[in-house]
């Protein structure tokens, strides 16, 4: 691809929080700042001297409206500082670090702030219709009479409200919630429960590996709330989760026998993360170092029922654009939204049927070995803040690089509705 030359000099997130059944203690825009306070006081520039603010968020809270501009100016960036919001569900974080990619590869900007940040702890409720219409009646009744005649029309039930986060993750064409179409994709691909659980415990089991060996400690800043409380480690993780354990719970979506339980399914959880994109020459003129130059990016579309062969979809083209075969591909970050399927896309790859209809090649894409996917876990054990999660895993693949002396990385990952989203590294 034609254009300047992008590097991802820096970056930083909060720990993963698990929601516990009520609100969290910070806001999206609260953990946006909290990662990205000491991530900018670290550079060698002045937070005003950036060219703009990218953040990915889904669930945008009505007191943080833009919740980009507004974490840039609780930042200190500025009252000059030019920031908007991304949204395109679960790859809003990584939709971030390629619209900043463009920016700067095309010359409109040579150093932004590209960020994912979520707190699904507050979502919202919703009132029913019949809730809203009710109210609506009450504010147009006129004297005593008419408004005890109007109240009096409410049925207690519809009063309940309704989980925003609920209906966000059911597709409005398929009417399908995510986790039935982890379903499909484990009947389609013939992802046992016994595979699936025995992928979560591999995730719980690296992730709670790289916690004791310090491997995340340079990617998370601690977060303190209001009460004093610090929050250093994501707090998801459960190190004693086996294959034997994880088969005990209950199937979810597809009752009594389908595959997708809560043990190996992504975690709600609230979370953020920051990425740093400058050019070539921001580089030279601050004198930074990078961790990894941003080589190209592919974003696809398919059908809502089988959102989670998204990574196929995306990341078959790029690579092939680029020249490049699984073999050549050091380290990968799937997001892990369901195991059965991550697990889909990897048989996906290997079915040569598939690969010669879907993908148009003549011979199966290739297996990924598993020494080189998601080496410290992923979504089921860290959990998936939607808008952070394609950030997350864009700042961690660069830096597994780093350590592990690889070349290239490739990060992806389904988003709902029906799309996928890929990025390629290549270590500085």
């Amino acid at each position: 691809m034609s254009g300047r030359e992008v590097f991802l000099v820096d970056g930083a997130r909060t720990p993963f929080l698990k929601v516990r059944g009520r609100r969290g203690s910070f806001t999206p825009v609260d953990l946006a700042v909290q990662c990205g306070r000491p991530l900018l006081a670290r550079q060698p520039i002045a937070p005003e001297d950036y060219d703009m603010v990218i953040l990915g968020c889904v669930n945008v809270i009505a007191d943080e409206m833009n919740p980009a501009r507004v974490a840039a100016l609780r930042l200190g960036m500025g009252a000059g500082m030019v920031a908007f919001t991304v949204q395109i569900n679960c790859g809003s974080g990584m939709q971030s670090i390629d619209t900043a990619f463009r920016y700067i590869r095309e010359g409109r900007g040579d150093m932004i702030l590209a960020g994912g940040t979520e707190a699904l702890s507050h979502a919202p409720m919703i009132l029913r219709d019949a809730a809203v219409d009710w109210l609506a009646g009450m504010q147009r009744s006129s004297g005593p009479l008419a408004t005890a005649q109007s109240a009096i029309q409410i049925r207690p039930r519809d009063l309940k409200p309704v989980i925003g986060l609920e209906r966000g993750l059911t597709d409005p064409i398929t009417d399908l919630s995510m986790g039935q179409t982890a379903e499909l994709l484990a009947h389609h691909f013939g992802i046992t429960r016994h595979m699936a659980d025995d992928y979560a415990r591999e995730s719980h089991t690296r992730l709670a590996a790289a916690q004791k060996a310090g491997t995340l400690e340079d990617e998370i800043m601690p977060a303190f709330d209001r009460e004093g409380n610090v929050y250093r480690h994501d707090d998801g993780v459960r190190p004693d989760s086996t294959t034997e354990s994880l088969a005990k719970l209950k199937p979810v979506f597809e009752k009594p026998f389908g595959q997708v339980t809560a043990g190996n399914a992504s975690q709600v959880t609230d979370g953020a993360s920051w990425c740093i994109l400058a050019s070539a020459e921001a580089v030279e003129r601050h004198g930074l170092k990078p961790i990894a130059r941003i080589v190209d990016s592919e974003w696809a579309a398919l059908d809502p029922a089988v959102m989670g062969l998204g990574p196929v979809m995306s990341a078959t083209p790029l690579l092939q654009r680029q020249k490049l075969s699984a073999p050549d591909i050091d380290l990968w970050e799937i997001n892990e939204a369901f195991a059965a399927q991550v697990l889909a896309c990897l048989k996906a790859w290997q079915d040569g049927d598939f690969c010669a209809r879907l993908l148009g090649l003549d011979a199966p894409f290739g297996a990924i070995p598993r020494d080189r996917l998601n080496i410290h876990g992923g979504a089921i054990s860290l959990g998936h803040p939607v808008g952070t999660s394609g950030n997350r895993i864009v700042l961690h693949l660069a830096k597994a690089l780093a350590k592990s002396g690889g070349k290239r990385g490739l990060a992806t990952e389904c988003i709902g509705g029906g799309q996928g989203g890929a990025m390629l590294l290549e270590a500085v």
